[in-house]
């Protein structure tokens, strides 16, 4: 399907139910009013540079009507991450996919203190220029018939490019990936089926849009479905966001597990009672939250694992289908592979391997880098990079990344298992990070990055009891705070260099 033509038939067959309860602004839009208010920017945005149109916007009412227009115009959004370095995101979108223009908020700018960046436009100087004439037209424009309102607005295929999003740059520089129409809608139609998904449903839309789980989650599931979706705009405010699940009676809520913890610590038993799936992803589910989450509020974190590429769902745990610690069985429609790293050669059941996936939610391919996209796409199938086993159930265990395990001795050492050994034995207030970093005399060294003071003597005796020699962290450093990115993933890259700075000094 064509997305932003199926939001037309969506909200002209819902056209007095609420659509977005914009709870920064305060503001609520029927499916009606969306449409008007999308329409009205269609025609905003045919003055500015023809091609790709930045946007850099916070999870709003502004921001969802800002995708739509851009796509009924016939435009291709590039969405912006403004959490960290936002002004050199913009520069770095701009050049690597020869754009202009960034839609953007005065006031997002004034809060992350981001510069004015060449091309910027702000949507609140945009909506100052709307006149009453512009209003009436696009009203009478949404009055159309579904037929002809189609027909008034870009057409396109669902092969076409939707959106670009920027990988997260962990491990090198970010990477645009052009998601099609036909990539959203196919893991639209297989969470449908995994969950049940319902107009009855609300959604709480408070991933940012300029990742992957937030464009499927957070905007498009709810709108191709018709549900009624909670914006807020800062993820990170937790006690706000309990209290708005909890007014609203939000039922579908996705998140990460840092925003999990937050929601955990600032919320009071009953926060969640209506809220029917809670899905976790983007990184490893800790047990530790899984358990204190049922125990505060009688809720299963079920947990998922998808990439940017993927659109990003690839396997999920549900309500009747639920393995704890595992990432779930893959999704209607998806294939998961298993492979020998080194050989190619399928693995057998419970044996790790690298994880590869075949489906309609594979990217179409990396923005303007048909070698990288050569290499990660052979055949079909798209080489994750990540590395995992399935059991004899079909469920699939994520053991993390290929670039996070390391060759010592002739061994392989998964960083994520030492990882996973440490976290238990920390108190429950503490993160933890294990990295590696090079060694002059034994190639690299495994080095423990976690954000307070502990007893290393007590915890590695205790570690030695559950790892080889090998797998040892050969030292402690202190992070006060885990670098992470905005959608609450943790930073690796920053991370192993602030590690790096603390032992070898450079």
């Amino acid at each position: 399907m064509v997305l932003h033509q199926q939001f037309v038939r969506i909200a002209k067959k819902n056209e007095k139910k609420l659509a977005i309860i914009d709870r920064t602004l305060d503001k609520r839009l029927t499916y009606k009013r969306a449409l008007i208010g999308a329409l009205l920017l269609v025609k905003k945005f045919e003055n500015y540079d023809p091609g790709f149109l930045g946007v850099m916007m916070p999870n709003s009412a502004g921001s969802v009507l800002t995708i739509l227009a851009t796509l009924m115009g016939g435009r291709v959004p590039v969405m912006i991450n403004y959490s960290t370095g936002a002004a050199a995101n913009c520069v770095y979108a701009q050049k690597k996919c020869a754009f202009k223009t960034i839609i953007t908020s005065r006031a997002l700018c004034q809060k992350i203190n981001c510069p004015h960046v060449e091309g910027m436009i702000y949507l609140e100087d945009v909506m100052k220029t709307v006149s009453v004439f512009d209003k009436v037209k696009a009203a009478l424009k949404a009055g159309l018939s579904v037929e002809r309102l189609l027909q008034a607005i870009h057409g396109g295929d669902e092969n076409d490019t939707l959106l670009i999003l920027f990988t997260s740059g962990s491990e090198k520089d970010p990477k645009g990936v052009q998601l099609t129409h036909r990539n959203i809608s196919a893991n639209y139609l297989s969470l449908k089926k995994a969950y049940d998904l319902n107009g009855d449903d609300i959604f709480l839309a408070n991933l940012p849009y300029f990742h992957v789980f937030g464009q499927t989650a957070n905007l498009w599931v709810p709108l191709l479905e018709g549900m009624t979706l909670v914006t807020y705009a800062n993820p990170l405010d937790f006690k706000a966001i309990s209290n708005i699940v909890r007014e609203e009676k939000v039922t579908l809520m996705a998140g990460t597990p840092t925003f999990f913890w937050g929601y955990l610590r600032n919320s009071r038993p009953g926060d969640f009672e209506s809220a029917r799936i809670m899905l976790s992803g983007a990184d490893k589910c800790p047990e530790a939250l899984r358990v204190a989450f049922l125990k505060k509020h009688s809720k299963t974190l079920l947990e998922a694992y998808g990439t940017t590429e993927t659109s990003p769902g690839i396997t999920v745990n549900t309500l009747s289908h639920n393995r704890p610690g595992s990432t779930g069985r893959p999704l209607d429609g998806v294939q998961v592979r298993v492979e020998n790293y080194e050989t190619g050669e399928g693995c057998a059941i419970d044996q790790i391997g690298k994880i590869l996936v075949k489906g309609d939610n594979v990217m179409k391919g990396y923005f303007d880098d048909f070698e990288q996209t050569s290499l990660s796409i052979r055949h079909g199938w798209y080489d994750t990079g990540d590395m995992g086993y399935m059991d004899a159930d079909g469920y699939l265990w994520h053991v993390g990344r290929l670039k996070r395990f390391l060759k010592i001795g002739g061994e392989m050492v998964s960083l994520v298992k030492v990882e996973d050994v440490l976290e238990k034995l920390l108190p429950p207030d503490v993160e933890c990070c294990v990295v590696e970093i090079p060694d002059p005399l034994r190639g690299a060294r495994i080095v423990a990055a976690v954000t307070q003071q502990v007893d290393e003597k007590a915890i590695l005796k205790e570690m030695a009891e559950q790892l080889p020699k090998i797998a040892m962290p050969s030292r402690f450093v202190v992070i006060a705070e885990m670098p992470k990115h905005g959608s609450g993933k943790i930073d690796f890259r920053t991370i192993t260099e602030l590690a790096r700075e603390i032992v070898l000094g450079k």
